[in-house]
């Protein structure tokens, strides 16, 4: 490789940006830039003249990545666990960007997940809002528009049959409007304390994840009584339905998959 010099670094042509050049592209300053190579997240390509580092191409997208992650409040020790794969010391850069580009394809599947909700969640408060401000009584059933379920109603009942679904469908209507908005507050603090256990790094079968997952089964139990291997097996379908991935993962990327292995021990633990 020929000599990297700051006019050189610029250029696109030879695809090399020096590490104040990249700090002014993304925001980002040089001195988390070096950070993030000390904890090995985002190596550089190499070094110009005086040590100074310089990035290619592949960098500047893995930092891309890496700041949508963080966008999603990710802590920095769980990104850097999910972009393992991606480094190679051998400098495979068609192989690193066919992985980066899968990655990228996930987590805009998340951001839009994520805007989706709170668009749903947006347009419920904003007529709320409006409904108060004229002195007018919103219908209780209009207040948990963002969390509407019914669109599901015809597949649950060719998955699972007529009579379940009555009877769950039953059992949410006993609960009426307040016991319906403390069921989704619920859900909600469960989900937020599972997001910050596995940030802390706790595993599955931590107490104090566990005593989450008792939460999340009372709240099933309110609509039916799985059985060990139908409790795991709700955990999985969080996983293989996208629809409840983006759900779960709005909390904190990969907690369905958290939720599930935690599921998986609460069911073995004391429901077998």
């Amino acid at each position: 490789m020929r000599e990297i010099t700051r006019d050189t670094a610029r250029t696109s042509t030879e695809g090399t940006w020096l590490i104040g050049d990249l700090a002014r592209l993304s925001g980002v300053t040089s001195r988390t830039l070096r950070h993030y190579d000390a904890i090995g997240l985002l190596a550089p390509r190499g070094a110009g003249p005086g040590g100074r580092r310089f990035y290619g191409r592949y960098e500047l997208l893995r930092l891309q990545q890496i700041l949508v992650l963080r966008e999603l409040d990710v802590p920095l020790a769980t990104v850097a666990e999910m972009l393992s794969s991606g480094t190679d010391p051998a400098g495979n850069d068609a192989a690193l960007l066919a992985q980066l580009l899968e990655h990228l394809r996930e987590h805009q599947e998340r951001l839009l997940a994520e805007r989706d909700r709170f668009d749903r969640l947006a347009r419920t408060v904003a007529a709320t809002i409006t409904a108060l401000t004229k002195g007018e009584d919103m219908a209780a059933d209009r207040l948990y528009e963002g969390f509407d379920n019914s669109a599901y109603d015809a597949e649950a009942r060719e998955r699972w049959g007529d009579e379940p679904v009555d009877r769950s469908n039953a059992a949410w209507a006993r609960l009426g409007p307040a016991g319906q908005a403390e069921h989704h507050r619920e859900t909600a603090a469960i989900g937020t304390g599972l997001a910050a256990a596995m940030a802390d790094g706790a595993t599955p079968d931590d107490d104090r994840v566990q005593a989450l997952v008792a939460r999340h089964f009372a709240q099933i139990v309110v609509f039916w009584t799985p059985t060990a291997a139908a409790y795991a097996g709700l955990g999985q379908m969080y996983v293989d339905d996208e629809r409840f991935t983006s759900t779960y993962d709005a909390f904190a990327p990969g907690l369905a998959v958290y939720l599930r292995d935690a599921m998986a021990v609460y069911a073995r633990v004391n429901l077998s």
